[in-house]
């Protein structure tokens, strides 16, 4: 890529049951967005091939491709690794991960309260971290909603003005933990939804590789793997 020319960035998510993939160019952005079940691996290469051609790209035009490092779906996590592993390998182009949860709470860098993302892990577990004023203050975790009430309260607790704390969740099962939370959360915490949480995050995606320019990324390392947090019932299986 020229110093001179704007990069093509590609990003691609398919962490959660809301598959989303976005093309970045120096003459506009073009973005796809559906409610996907379990057809992402159908889907994304024709969806990424639509917009190459609406963008008036050839695959080669790429600077990058960036997808989701996890956690979320064993599934579709791998399903991004490699559609993007692969066209990166083919094009001889840089090749970059960023935490699910860090572009579900990207939208809300400037919340006055507690942001936290949410992907239902399943038996009563589910993947988030917590973010204030935009940066993360947890690590990912997989945990009850017990667990993260305590999270949220022992942040809550030092809380210096003693006003109540806002907690957003967004994320595409916010709706799922909130009822459970409600129930479990300190006093001083009021609990709110983001109206737009079940939304695919390939646009921030985007935006979170332009900031960071993952474009300048020299050897990426194309062994790295998705963070799944929890072992799949394969590895747990094999284990007994």
């Amino acid at each position: 890529m020229n110093a001179d020319t704007a990069p093509n960035i590609l990003a691609i998510d398919t962490a959660a049951s809301v598959l989303s993939v976005a093309l970045d160019t120096a003459s506009g952005q073009w973005y796809f967005e559906a409610d996907a079940g379990t057809r992402h691996s159908q889907l994304v290469m024709e969806i990424t091939d639509i917009l190459l051609k609406k963008a008036g790209l050839k695959p080669a035009d790429l600077s990058l491709v960036v997808c989701m490092n996890g956690p979320g779906s064993f599934t579709g996590l791998r399903i991004g690794f490699s559609c993007a592993k692969g066209l990166a390998l083919a094009l001889n182009i840089p090749f970059a991960v960023v935490s699910s949860l860090e572009c579900m709470a990207y939208p809300y860098s400037v919340w006055p309260g507690l942001v936290l993302p949410v992907i239902d892990a399943k038996k009563s577990s589910w993947f988030c971290a917590l973010f204030s004023d935009g940066a993360r203050i947890t690590d990912d975790m997989d945990a009850d909603a017990q667990a993260i009430a305590a999270a949220i309260c022992a942040t809550v607790g030092q809380n210096p003005a003693g006003k109540p704390r806002q907690v957003l969740l967004t994320g595409p099962d916010a709706a799922g933990l909130r009822g459970e939370l409600s129930l479990r959360l300190c006093e001083n915490t009021v609990i709110l939804t983001a109206p737009s949480c079940r939304s695919g995050v390939a646009r921030e995606l985007l935006a979170i590789a332009k900031n960071r320019k993952m474009f300048n990324n020299e050897g990426s390392n194309f062994n790295f793997g998705p963070e799944y947090i929890r072992k799949s019932d394969a590895e747990i299986n094999m284990g007994k």
